[in-house]
């Protein structure tokens, strides 16, 4: 009870402070938002409703679709990046009958052993999983960070910090090997003008074609999600493919008019083996 008691204080100072992205109570603020939007039995992904995340990353999309496309079996399931390391994220239902195994570069605060989730630390380009181990994959933002600097937020070591942009394929060709035949790959990454961060990188057109060349898929389907100052819209790859992310390391500087969180669009991508 008092746990939600202050983080209805939280979230209510967030909005009350100007709704700056990244401010006291934006992730309580946030996790309140996602945590509606998964798990509404109404929400049409499809037809995202008017001011739908406004002035929130990424995630205000990619959770929802998520859930939205993953099937209802049971299976294995690989969280390639940790996005799923959330105790609103983690208790979702349809997560429930799967077993959950989590790979990421290193060990974080977040861990839920208790609910039988595994965890693995890693590079998602040479993985220890056997051939078509897993029913289901899902990799959300985490692609454009690989062969990057992930020692500036994600790890210490010294052998993070990359500069190989292209090596993103090498992962994409690891989880086709790791997933079973007809298993489903779950895939989003920041959509539009290319530009490497440094830290990660904004997908364009071409690489998401060669994502999907690389994982030669027997059937996929593609998403594309846009932000505007009124919150995130439905798109498409030719209206997003001229947008640019606020980079969040730079947030102590200024914000742009809109008062985007991240990324100003997002494809997500699902890939079947």
């Amino acid at each position: 009870m008092l746990r939600k008691i202050k983080e209805s204080i939280s979230g209510a100072r967030f909005v009350l402070l100007g709704k700056k992205p990244w401010s006291a109570g934006y992730y309580t603020y946030k996790k309140n938002s996602i945590s509606r939007a998964i798990e509404s039995k109404t929400l049409d992904i499809s037809k995202l409703p008017e001011g739908f995340g406004h002035r929130i990353d990424e995630r205000a999309v990619e959770y929802p679709w998520f859930f939205a496309r993953l099937a209802d079996g049971a299976g294995n399931l690989l969280d390639a990046g940790s996005v799923l390391n959330y105790d609103f994220v983690i208790s979702h239902e349809k997560l429930k009958n799967k077993k959950v195994t989590i790979m990421t570069l290193a060990p974080e605060p977040n861990c839920f052993y208790q609910n039988g989730v595994s965890y693995i630390f890693g590079d998602l380009r040479d993985t220890c999983f056997k051939d078509g181990h897993f029913d289901f994959i899902a990799s959300l933002s985490t692609i454009e960070h690989i062969g990057l600097n992930n020692s500036l937020i994600y790890s210490k070591a010294r052998e993070h910090n990359e500069n190989r942009p292209e090596s993103y394929l090498a992962a994409i060709a690891e989880f086709r090997r790791i997933l079973k035949k007809d298993g489903t790959l779950y895939l989003s990454v920041p959509y539009g003008k290319h530009k490497n961060h440094g830290w990660f990188q904004v997908f364009d057109r071409g690489m998401i074609k060669n994502i999907i060349d690389a994982f030669a898929p027997s059937s996929f389907k593609e998403t594309y999600f846009q932000y505007k100052p009124s919150g995130w819209i439905n798109s498409d790859a030719e209206k997003a493919k001229d947008c640019e992310c606020f980079d969040v390391t730079n947030r102590k500087k200024n914000y742009d008019s809109d008062f985007a969180a991240f990324s100003r669009a997002v494809a997500c991508i699902e890939l079947v083996k």
